[in-house]
């Protein structure tokens, strides 16, 4: 069995061996970033098709999400029985069946059929989040894992950039003919055969990507993936202690996490559909908008930790962006394009209000606060590495109920004023940056 201390010795001497991991994992974590961001092209496409309002439509993100905390423990004690590298292949199997059920789902326009596939999908990304950033993390030195992980955050985001894109283009050609005034003006029948006609857009799409799932699990298997060791580690702190809430720095980290994947899937997911309330043309693919601010924070991280910066201070910094980007979303104009105009309206990509760039831009704000939080919260967990990272895991729930609470606040009153919530979110991540990940006893 390779051990973690055989892959750090494989990166520090620069020996093949440690390449081949970290381009697996980058793989995978492409499939997270390209399974996870469609969910905001998924959004506003199942409000038309399964006639919901803003509320039941982040229903989509919950059945998602939600997977995380009530499978993220019964997976880290299946990844104990298999190792992280079997694990990896049963996740992915898990979720091609997943990607599988979204053809029943589209042939009966039954939003619970979607949610369940939701729900499978989000299991099988479960057990290959818990196995896969422990991979990153402990594959090389601890002071450059958020550099690390950074590049895996470039491959994920860049999958969110590609995915709204191609979903637009494929799926959600013409989708003007089915605005509201174009559907109310339809008899009944009609209606019905509209609604049919776009749910079955995506049966070739993810049957294409459970076949490509499959193809994963093969490579996975035969590759030469090291197996993690943590048994062995003797480290002081992670035998001192009776369980894993004994760890206060990886409680208050899967707290963090939360707070973070909570504004993550807002400002990502919700985008589209405060666009679509201001009449933005192309509110299908604001996603992408997010995603390339999130890939600008990740090439910071990647060429800045930790030769410029440390971790910590790249958490701190993030969470003070945040804020002010709430900020900015809450006050600046929902007509002026001014700020969006001096960033890229020279590019020719289509400009946005000012409010709606405050949204893309918590991509770039909250870039660093995931690969900052891993590093931080896994330092001397030793045997207790698979709990942790399960109860990390866990935390990205946030992003199945935080952006429920989003929702029904912009149901009830204004989607703009919703975007206050973010703000003790990143007060929360500002005080684990500064004192949280520091504490060794509650």
């Amino acid at each position: 069995m390779t051990t973690v201390t055989d892959a750090n010795k494989s990166v520090e001497t620069g020996q093949p061996s440690s390449f081949v991991p970290m381009v697996i994992i980058g793989i995978l974590f492409f499939i997270f970033g390209f399974v996870t961001w469609l969910n905001g092209s998924l959004i506003p496409f199942l409000k038309i098709i399964c006639e919901l309002n803003e509320f039941q439509a982040l229903f989509v993100t919950f059945a998602f999400y939600i997977a995380y905390t009530l499978m993220a423990l019964p997976m880290s004690s299946l990844l104990k029985r298999t190792g992280y590298k079997n694990g990896m292949a049963y996740g992915l199997g898990i979720m091609a069946i997943g990607a599988l059920l979204f053809i029943p789902a589209a042939f009966s326009a039954n939003f619970l059929v979607f949610l369940l596939a939701l729900f499978v999908l989000g299991t099988g990304l479960t057990i290959l989040q818990t196995a896969s950033n422990p991979y990153v993390v402990h594959i090389g030195p601890r002071e450059s894992a958020a550099m690390r992980i950074s590049i895996m955050g470039l491959i994920n985001k860049g999958a969110g950039v590609i995915v709204p894109l191609v979903f637009t283009a494929v799926i959600l050609s013409g989708l003007g003919n089915y605005s509201s005034e174009a559907l109310a003006a339809m008899d009944a029948a009609s209606r019905e055969q509209h609604f049919s006609e776009l749910s079955q857009r995506l049966i070739m799409p993810y049957l294409a990507m459970a076949i490509v799932l499959c193809g994963l699990i093969a490579l996975i298997k035969f590759s030469s993936l090291p197996e993690l060791d943590f048994e062995g580690d003797d480290n002081a702190h992670g035998n001192d202690k009776a369980g894993i809430w004994h760890f206060p720095q990886v409680v208050l980290g899967a707290v963090s996490l939360f707070s973070y994947v909570g504004v993550e899937v807002i400002a990502g997911d919700t985008i589209g559909l405060y666009g679509e309330g201001l009449s933005v043309a192309n509110f299908a693919s604001l996603t992408s908008y997010t995603m390339v601010f999130m890939v600008i924070g990740y090439i910071i991280g990647v060429t800045c930790i930790p030769k410029f910066i440390s971790q910590e201070q790249a958490l701190k910094g993030s969470a003070i962006a945040g804020i002010l980007c709430g900020l900015g979303v809450v006050f600046s104009s929902t007509d002026s394009t001014v700020i969006a105009s001096l960033l890229w309206g020279w590019s020719g990509i289509p400009v946005i209000p000012d409010s709606v760039t405050f949204v893309a831009m918590m991509g770039l704000a909250h870039a660093l606060v995931w690969p900052s939080i891993w590093p931080l919260a896994l330092e001397g967990l030793g045997k207790y590495t698979a709990q942790g990272s399960a109860l990390l895991i866990m935390g990205i729930s946030g992003g199945a109920i935080l952006p429920l609470v989003f929702g029904k606040l912009a149901h009830l009153g204004s989607t703009q004023y919703a975007y206050l919530m973010v703000i003790p979110c990143y007060l929360f991540i500002l005080y684990y940056g500064m004192v949280g990940h520091k504490k060794r006893h509650w």
